[in-house]
């Protein structure tokens, strides 16, 4: 398995024969969505950078797409024309058809909470996530995380844009998965607590992790604070720097 970070939470697996892209944010700087933050933050348009040069040439490979939610960070409209464009199959959460089939995405299957189904040759899960402390989780709507099996044996958590929660804890310990990859961009809107992790449950997640973990959703967009070297700081500090691994953009590694 060799996985590719493009930028902020997209991402390419290849395994096999297939190339499964996730969370198509295909924008161009500045062109994905407005600023997330006025005050907290410097406004700032989205995404914060361009994808990498590779991008395209890993981009012409895909057969495949995953979408946690809509969110524009995610799934933004040059995503959604990608996807059109080349008719992708996607899998996504039963609570999204709807929305993405009315853009014109070519939806091939849905998964609900907990329901494991087929998946290319493996199967796959979909995991609850709750993106957002307190109330900032209401704002947020649903997202769905996925814990995908494949056929040569090795598995991913794709834990998506949530806090550490007892769904998160279950698969980390019980489904021990091989990679788990985490939103560690500790994201804020002007109001209210965090949309993601903050830094203790960051820590907990890497250390209760069975396997190997990707850090992403860094760098990318405004009301993500944190740095790629903040965040290996602090994982140095806690002595698991060597199980984290925080890709630049367009970086690949072999799993």
């Amino acid at each position: 398995m060799k996985i590719h970070h493009l930028r902020n939470a997209t991402l390419i697996i290849e395994v096999e024969d297939q190339v499964i892209l996730v969370d198509p944010m295909l924008g161009k700087k500045g062109e994905s969505s407005p600023s997330f933050t006025f005050f907290r933050f410097k406004p700032q348009r989205n995404p914060l950078v361009n994808l990498p040069d590779n991008a395209a040439a890993l981009l012409s490979k895909v057969t495949h797409c995953l979408i946690t939610h809509l969110h524009p960070d995610h799934i933004d409209q040059a995503g959604v024309e990608f996807l059109k464009a080349n008719q992708t199959p996607v899998t996504c959460s039963e609570k999204d058809e709807y929305k993405l089939k009315s853009k014109g995405v070519n939806i091939s299957q849905t998964v609900n909470y907990w329901e494991e189904v087929d998946f290319l040759g493996g199967r796959i899960q979909g995991i609850p996530a709750v993106h957002g402390y307190g109330f900032a989780a209401k704002l947020m709507g649903n997202v769905m995380g996925f814990f995908v099996r494949f056929p040569n044996g090795k598995s991913i958590y794709l834990s998506s844009d949530t806090v550490y929660t007892e769904a998160v804890h279950k698969v980390l310990t019980e489904f021990k998965p091989d990679i788990s990859v985490v939103a560690c961009g500790a994201a804020q809107l002007d109001l209210f607590q965090p949309l993601l992790m903050r830094t203790e449950d960051i820590l907990k997640f890497a250390h209760n992790a069975p396997g190997k973990v990707i850090a992403n959703h860094l760098e990318a967009v405004n009301h993500c604070p944190t740095t790629r070297h903040q965040l290996t700081e602090l994982l140095n500090k806690s002595n698991m720097l060597s199980k984290v691994f925080i890709p630049n953009d367009g970086e690949g590694k072999v799993y």
